[in-house]
């Protein structure tokens, strides 16, 4: 069916209507219910006291079995300071709340994975740490979300080397594993190497630099990258770049030494990643017309791209990806962190690598494959409930190569145990809403 560029524009912003009515309905989106059976009111001295005391000195004994004890293996902290929420900015811990319980219920239903919205009045790169450190105990993973550049990099870095749990950042390292997806079967379509082809970024935030690191670990050239922030071309020398993190992107990438504004990094270029601040007018038809042959438009803002994907497809684009789901190619985290923390959880990985996010992208980038690949179907949607274990598998598998896993699975019993939590998750969803206890607007 063909839409009109009006009906377009009101269908893109029905959603956010629909937020402002749906979640009041609800008065948030998840609540917390007993996992263990309750026969009768006996069976509390079994789960509290007197029964409960066995468990924690089993526990303090032996520091490990509180992962048979407790849901500790399947549980993490979606832990937020509001410092910049979505493309809407420093919004501050209660303001981001809607975003962190949304990821809970993305964690539970698409990756059986339990998950708890902290949002916390710190500011500083320490008071985070400290937090995360301190909560550590119940926890068994921590996703960073929606934490300001540049303290967002110190703060991973820093867990990731001090934590006893697996710590990872998904603005970072899950944007870059879903763009690496999509973009490895981008160039399949329009047949480029990617050791080859030009990439111009908009945005030099936390997901761009991590998507420049992580692509140059798949096999992307850094020397024909081309970062850009708000200032212009990034390149090595430039005076004002005093970030130490944004320092090393630019040593790293531009070896033609570009400088200008945006427009200078797209010239000529074969991809365009574009994470910078929300549209629909920050990227111009003009700097893809200026694009190679070709040209891979990924415009990743949220709540609204940098461009509507119907611009940049009558500015040239071949294949056009953002990062909403109502438009063809969602390139969108959500198709990453449940699985990769899926199974991260299920062989108990110390860490998550980028060799890890980029088995992922790999797995990703082959059920796309597998499942029809096509320039307005580049990686797979939500519906398809199967790249979530197949992802668990591959981040499982190379936790386990890289010995940073604790529980040793084949691929076999990886897929068992992941589909089993998943299944789980969807099918409990349904049973309550079929029977009443969760209400339909």
């Amino acid at each position: 069916m063909n839409y009109t560029e009006k009906e377009l524009l009101e269908k893109a912003n029905q959603p956010s209507a629909d937020a402002l009515e749906l979640h009041p309905f609800y008065r948030g989106k998840i609540e917390m219910v007993p996992k263990c059976c309750i026969r009768e009111l006996n069976d509390f001295a079994i789960w509290y006291t007197p029964g409960v005391a066995a468990p924690c000195k089993d526990i303090h004994q032996n520091p490990e079995r509180v992962f048979d004890h407790c849901a500790k293996g399947n549980l993490i902290a979606v832990v937020s300071d509001g410092s910049r929420v979505l493309g809407l900015g420093d919004i501050g811990p209660a303001a981001g709340l809607p975003v962190m319980e949304g990821k809970a219920i993305l964690f539970k239903y698409l990756g059986g994975v339990d998950a708890v919205p902290l949002c916390i009045n710190a500011h500083t790169t320490e008071e985070i740490v400290s937090f995360v450190k301190m909560i550590q105990p119940t926890f068994g993973g921590i996703n960073l979300e929606d934490i300001a550049n540049p303290k967002c990099f110190t703060i991973l870095d820093t867990l990731r080397e001090e934590a006893e749990i697996p710590v990872w950042h998904d603005d970072q390292q899950g944007t870059a594993a879903v763009t690496v997806a999509g973009l490895i079967n981008a160039l399949k379509i329009v047949n480029k190497p990617i050791e080859k082809v030009k990439i111009g970024m908009l945005g030099a935030g936390a997901a761009n630099q991590r998507i420049a690191i992580m692509l140059a670990k798949a096999g992307a050239n850094p020397d024909l990258i081309f970062m850009c922030n708000s200032k212009g071309v990034i390149y090595a020398g430039r005076e004002d770049i005093k970030d130490p993190y944004l320092k090393a992107i630019a040593e790293m990438t531009n070896a033609e030494k570009r400088k200008g504004g945006p427009e200078t990094a797209f010239e000529g270029v074969d991809v365009m990643l574009a994470l910078s601040s929300p549209g629909p007018d920050t990227v111009k038809p003009a700097w893809i017309q200026s694009m190679a042959k070709d040209p891979i438009v990924f415009v990743c803002a949220n709540p609204v791209p940098e461009i509507w994907p119907w611009e940049a497809k009558k500015a040239g684009a071949r294949i056009v990806a953002t990062g909403r789901s109502d438009f063809p190619n969602q390139v969108n985290n959500s198709l990453g962190f449940p699985g990769i923390f899926r199974g991260t959880l299920d062989v108990r990985a110390s860490t998550i690598t980028d060799e890890m996010c980029i088995a992922a992208a790999r797995e990703l980038a082959k059920v796309a494959e597998d499942n029809g690949l096509n320039e307005d179907k580049l990686i797979p949607t939500m519906n398809e409930w199967e790249v979530f274990p197949r992802e668990a598998v591959a981040v499982g598998q190379m936790a386990i190569q890289q010995g940073i896993a604790q529980i040793k699975l084949t691929p076999e019993q990886a897929f068992e145990t992941a589909e089993r939590q998943i299944k789980r998750a969807r099918s409990e969803m349904q049973m309550r809403q079929n029977e009443g206890f969760v209400k339909l607007p």
